[in-house]
């Protein structure tokens, strides 16, 4: 009986960086779930680089990375077993996994907390734990859902740096509320009312 989004059309080009802007509630969240495929919509299609998302899947979702706004991080392992654990989930090779840990660890500046506890990092180093997840598979597709929220000031400004690198190897997707974060980073914007 409630409609959380409708008449949403829209493309990206390769490369760009979008904002997907609008107010709490407005439907930016339902519709990165659609377009992830962790959510079906009751009408419409969705095509990611020409393949339907609905009827294949797990095909997409292996170039995509997914950071939601709160991320599943599990607090009792360190960063580098958290990670260990992503890439077997992401059916890195063995002989490639080290390596992946290591650059998205190197990627997100997680260096020197990669044996430290996830309970015991900030919000900000939790935050950058979630996009490692999500960029250890080198995505061509990045979707950020609210990435600097309950951020600090320095927190934000590092957290726009990495979604700017990001960008060079991936489409980045960043859902928001907040016009600043638009202008800071996005090439464009897609207002949901």
């Amino acid at each position: 009986s409630f409609t959380a989004i409708q008449d949403l059309n829209f493309s990206i080009p390769r490369g760009q960086i979008v904002g997907l802007l609008g107010h709490n509630g407005a439907g930016k969240t339902t519709t990165l779930k659609i377009l992830t495929g962790y959510m079906e919509a009751t009408s419409g299609s969705i095509s990611i680089g020409g393949v339907d998302v609905q009827e294949n899947r797990q095909d997409i979702q292996k170039n995509l990375g997914y950071l939601p706004e709160i991320s599943p991080l599990y607090p009792e392992m360190t960063v580098w077993q958290y990670l260990d654990h992503i890439a077997d989930l992401r059916n890195i090779s063995s002989e490639k996994k080290n390596s992946a840990i290591a650059e998205a660890i190197k990627a997100t500046e997680l260096g020197d907390k990669a044996a430290s506890y996830i309970n015991t990092l900030s919000k900000g180093y939790r935050q950058r734990v979630g996009v490692a997840q999500a960029i250890i598979h080198k995505p061509e597709i990045l979707i950020l859902d609210e990435p600097t929220n309950g951020l600090d000031p320095s927190q934000i400004i590092t957290m726009r740096n990495l979604i700017k690198n990001l960008s060079k190897t991936s489409t980045v997707i960043v859902s928001t509320h907040i016009m600043q974060e638009v202008e800071a980073i996005c090439d464009r914007v897609i207002i949901i009312l």
